[in-house]
């Protein structure tokens, strides 16, 4: 697994943003807010760049802390950030718009002009952190 950036620096290794078929401005503004968000509510989390194809080269970046945290992809008309475990989640602020039948994940689908909740999602990551180091010390 490799680290974003150094303890000191939060810059990502590789930038992240709308594919090359589908340049936006304002996808890859909230995917950089979100990446704050994220290192904001979780310091030891560690990003990785996964899934690479050709119509996307930079990959998806995915955020670990003793497993997958939460994943954003850029898609056609919105930034969608999935947790892994979502379903498992108490989501006091009713951010999951998304993916809301399947039995472990959720997401947040965030268009163009819309609030993000920053403390929500801060919330969720933390939530997201707890849960999956609580599996670890089951596993133990």
């Amino acid at each position: 697994m490799r680290k974003s950036a150094s303890k000191g620096s939060r810059a990502p290794t590789k930038p992240i943003g709308a594919t090359a078929r589908q340049p936006s401005k304002w996808k890859d503004e909230i995917v950089s807010r979100l990446r704050r968000l994220i290192e904001e509510a979780d310091s030891a989390a560690t990003e990785e760049q996964k899934w690479r194809k050709p119509s996307n080269p930079a990959g998806v970046p995915v955020w670990y802390h003793d497993g997958i945290l939460c994943h954003v992809v850029t898609l056609k008309n919105r930034v969608r950030l999935t947790f892994l475990k979502g379903a498992s989640l108490k989501d006091t602020k009713s951010l999951f718009n998304a993916c809301l039948d399947g039995n472990a994940m959720r997401a947040i689908d965030i268009g163009e002009g819309d609030e993000i909740d920053a403390g929500g999602i801060k919330s969720l990551v933390r939530a997201a952190a707890a849960l999956n180091a609580s599996s670890v010390r089951d596993r133990r």
